[in-house]
């Protein structure tokens, strides 16, 4: 059985392509430097990270970005030939539905390689994929700002450019917030498959159908079909966002995110990826295997897949993901043409080189003093993801702060307005002994 959340902790919007025998699940990111966290499995169970496809500034440019703005829901797909990710770099976002959400995409041969620079794509709104049908076209799908439906336009994959007209294919089924599209050929159908009811406790998985990619759509009677058991505080919680795939084997499988709230009902991991078996209905409409709607914290492995592993196999998720999340901050072993951190650390805003050196002093991280730790620009901050509720750290440093406005050690970083700081620093404070000789 595959136990879920497959990526635990800060884990969302998962998009998933298989390619051979093995399966690659790219996630959002957000503010976060680098850009998309990349995942390799063969079995659908156990996970290694692998070097992110925006490593370089020339790349994405987040300095001044909000909080929750930057890297939005990638979506990675394969023609057969070549890798593609797009992704949304979020300006600005708000409540009046006026957002600054820019979509770019991105190339590679060689998914453990170099990745190309972005081009620029549309602003029209965020969640972009790339669909690629069975004759050879390709399409660019992204939800329309002011969640007003679901735009498709054909991506030209030569020119790398958007060509044709951009049709408005879908309004949604009423949910509200209708965003997250993925299209899918099978059969004769086109599934249009978008999460809809807003990211918190009622985000959920919807449906739809066309015999034309360009609609109309007709809405599966059993929407949604993936949503959250809000009564049990022990299920798996704001479940939507998917993207599907099927096995060599030719099951299908749902990833899909959620988030498992403590019991003040916060979500202090983030919202995390897990996965369903689904399996398509005498109707052609798609069922989780496990029956009903919700998502489960188990699911039936893929056939066929099992004896492939090493007879090594790890039983608990979360102490895989500490064998393979080494806690030594170093540069990554991975050449891709360019110095980066070791896979599990982030830095904030920034690649990694305008705030650290490695090599100055062998064997430490050396940090350059840079803003306050609320600035939307350039702070000095490696962080790495928390996916466990219960979790410590350790920090040993060599600092001699000058001035109360110098700090250095630890912190527990949520955004620039939450966090917990651990450091050493200055007393400014001028004291005075009134008893003491003035003149002495």
């Amino acid at each position: 059985m595959i136990r879920n959340p497959v990526l635990r902790g800060f884990s969302p919007d998962p998009s998933v392509v298989r390619v051979g025998d093995v399966y690659y699940v790219a996630t959002s990111t957000f503010e976060w430097f680098p850009g998309v966290k990349l995942y390799r499995t063969e079995d659908l169970e156990q996970y290694e990270q692998i070097p992110s496809p925006l490593l370089r500034e020339s790349q994405l440019h987040m300095e001044g970005n909000p909080d929750s703005c930057g890297v939005w829901a990638p979506d990675i797909s394969w023609d057969g030939e070549r890798f593609w990710l797009v992704f949304t770099d979020v300006k600005t976002r708000g409540t009046s539905g006026y957002f600054n959400t820019h979509n770019y995409v991105v190339w590679t041969d060689d998914i453990m390689g170099k990745w190309s620079e972005p081009v620029y794509l549309n602003s029209t709104g965020f969640d972009p994929s790339l669909f690629h049908d069975t004759d050879g076209r390709s399409y660019l799908v992204n939800m329309i700002n002011g969640f007003k439906g679901i735009q498709v336009q054909e991506f030209d994959r030569k020119s790398k450019r958007l060509v044709g007209p951009a049709k408005n294919v879908c309004a949604g089924t009423g949910r509200g917030f209708t965003e997250g599209p993925h299209i899918y050929h099978i059969g004769d159908w086109y599934y249009l498959m978008m999460a809809e009811g807003g990211t918190a406790y009622e985000h959920c998985e919807v449906m739809c159908r066309s015999r034309s990619l360009w609609g109309s759509y007709e809405q599966d009677p059993e929407n949604p079909i993936l949503t959250s058991d809000w009564e049990d505080p022990d299920a798996l919680q704001k479940c939507g966002h998917a993207d599907l795939v099927q096995t060599q084997n030719g099951e299908w499988y749902l990833f899909h995110l959620c988030a498992r709230p403590d019991d003040r009902g916060l979500c202090v991991l983030g919202r995390e990826t897990a996965v369903q078996k689904v399996s398509w209905n005498e109707d052609g409409w798609l069922r989780l295997n496990a029956g009903g709607r919700y998502g489960r914290m188990t699911t039936e492995s893929p056939e066929g897949l099992n004896a492939a592993r090493s007879e090594s196999r790890i039983e608990d998720p979360e102490r895989f993901d500490k064998i393979r999340q080494s806690n030594e901050i170093r540069w990554c072993e991975t050449d891709v043409g360019i110095p980066h951190l070791a896979r599990p650390f982030s830095t904030l805003r920034v690649p990694p080189e305008k705030i650290l050196s490695l090599t100055e002093r062998k064997g430490w991280l050396r940090l350059y003093g840079h803003e306050f730790l609320t600035s939307c620009f350039r702070t000095s901050l490696v962080a790495v993801k928390q996916s466990r509720r219960k979790s410590g750290m350790e920090c040993g440093m060599e600092f001699m702060p000058r001035s109360e406005r110098q700090g250095a050690g630890a912190t527990y970083f949520y955004d620039t307005s939450n966090f917990f700081l651990f450091i050493l620093t200055k007393d400014g404070t001028d004291r005075v002994d009134p008893s003491a000789d003035r003149d002495g």
